[in-house]
């Protein structure tokens, strides 16, 4: 016997909260990804979790124009075409997972004059991540980041730009990071931004904020009750979920609203402190 659940993609704000004195995820806007059964069986055409993220950041840039917006997600979003519509967006560039074993190459060389055939996508290919870790002419400079858990770490970084290419999706421009970590405690991973000319440093500390995503997973399942309701209408389901997550933006506020007020003392047992 196998049960499937429901899978929902959820947008948040990752924002600094005074009186947690963290980094919180808010959610703002939900959205249910049917699988891809659950459409054949009702001959509908398949929206992928790519195409449902494409098209909520599509809604966002609507409703915010003009304003800069970093999306940070984990390893599923690493897809080509997604990553290549995202940064033909103005103001818009992602953040994600990035394979040690994906394919970087170096820019398409300039085309000679009267030169005949297709014009070149793409230049020589560079080392693999991997390799680049194995590799002791690689450069690695140190940096202290914010960390999980609230801490500040010293890790090791190195950098570079390429074009990721797999055909037949054209090739997207990365700004390519490698971590490392000088104590051994953590994996080598792996990190890409679609903004050539962001930090180094604030793309690996963006990434490490996306944590505070699972957290909220975490905190809307053990008091609001995501995971255990009961509805028997697809209605149901569509709107309770959403409002459940908004619900924990709309608390988060209204304690900052009353915090600032000085109606709502913050309250702490001794052993806390």
């Amino acid at each position: 016997m196998k049960t499937n659940g429901l899978r929902w993609i959820s947008m948040m704000l990752l924002t600094s909260i005074p009186w947690a004195q963290r980094v919180w995820a808010l959610p703002f806007l939900s959205v249910l990804a049917p699988s891809e059964r659950y459409h054949e069986e009702r001959h509908m055409r398949h929206k992928t979790i790519t195409d449902w993220a494409w098209q909520m950041i599509l809604q966002v840039v609507r409703w915010l124009p003009g304003r800069s917006l970093v999306i940070v997600a984990d390893g599923t979003y690493a897809v080509l075409d997604f990553l290549l519509k995202v940064s033909r967006l103005p103001g818009v560039s992602a953040i994600t997972r990035l394979r040690l074993d994906a394919c970087l190459y170096d820019p398409a060389p300039a085309r000679e004059a009267g030169k005949r055939g297709r014009t070149a996508l793409k230049g020589p290919a560079q080392p693999k991540l991997a390799q680049r870790l194995k590799d002791p002419t690689t450069q690695w400079e140190k940096h202290p980041l914010s960390w999980y858990g609230g801490t500040t770490r010293e890790m090791e970084i190195a950098t570079g730009t390429a074009l990721w290419y797999q055909s037949p999706v054209p090739p997207v421009a990365i700004r390519w990071v490698l971590i490392r970590d000088p104590a051994g405690q953590y994996e080598p991973i792996a990190v890409l931004c679609t903004d050539l000319h962001a930090q180094v440093a604030q793309i690996v500390e963006w990434f490490v904020l996306r944590w505070t995503v699972e957290v909220t997973f975490h905190e809307v399942r053990a008091y609001l009750g995501v995971e255990t309701q009961c509805q028997w209408s697809d209605l149901a389901i569509l709107r309770t979920t959403p409002a459940l997550f908004g619900l924990f933006s709309l608390v988060t506020i209204f304690a900052q609203q009353l915090l600032d007020a000085q109606a709502f003392p913050v309250r702490q047992a001794a052993w806390y402190c």
